[in-house]
């Protein structure tokens, strides 16, 4: 029995013939109710999963850029210090934000996800920060060739790398302290 939507309507289409009315509780009208409500949920899904994945996406595409200006591959200190620099990237806007309130009233909404993003960010950077392995020169090639597709990000070899310049190998999709 089909779940899709589209299939679903061929499928009672043909059964019917043009005749497009249904009775409110009839079998076809519950069966398009139910094919209509899951497209609805499996939509919502793909749109949060979607919003999840974001972050991660621009910082790869931050080390991309980095990536294709680059000739060799890096080194472990230049690896951190382009985290330090992607770190940071957030800190204008959020002492312009700062400097913008007047003096006793609470953060905006936006000062408060700018803070949180980057207190999260360093305290990942302290535990093990998720990039792809710049120092190999396949991962290196690969990346300057990514197409900026969640998909395609699965050829990457990835490490954690913290703040005190250890370097461990890490899996994708980021996962915990993978």
């Amino acid at each position: 029995m089909p779940k899709d939507l589209a299939k679903v309507q061929k499928k009672i289409h043909k059964k019917k013939g043009s005749t497009t009315s249904l009775h409110e509780n009839s079998r076809d009208a519950q069966r398009l109710r139910r094919a209509g409500a899951r497209s609805d949920k499996l939509e919502k899904l793909a749109t949060a999963r979607g919003k999840a994945l974001q972050p991660y996406l621009r910082r790869i595409s931050f080390f991309q850029s980095a990536a294709k200006e680059a000739a060799e591959p890096f080194t472990l200190e230049s690896m951190q210090a382009l985290i330090e620099i992607y770190l940071e990237r957030d800190s204008t806007e959020l002492f312009t934000l700062q400097s913008e309130r007047r003096p006793g009233r609470p953060t905006s909404t936006k000062e408060d996800t700018l803070k949180q993003r980057t207190q999260a960010e360093a305290k990942e950077y302290n535990s093990g920060y998720w990039m792809p392995d710049m120092e190999d020169a396949n991962t290196l090639e690969n990346l300057k060739n990514w197409n900026e597709q969640w998909t395609s990000l699965g050829t990457l070899k990835y490490v954690r790398i913290t703040r005190e310049g250890t370097k461990h190998p890490s899996s994708f999709p980021p996962k915990g302290k993978s």
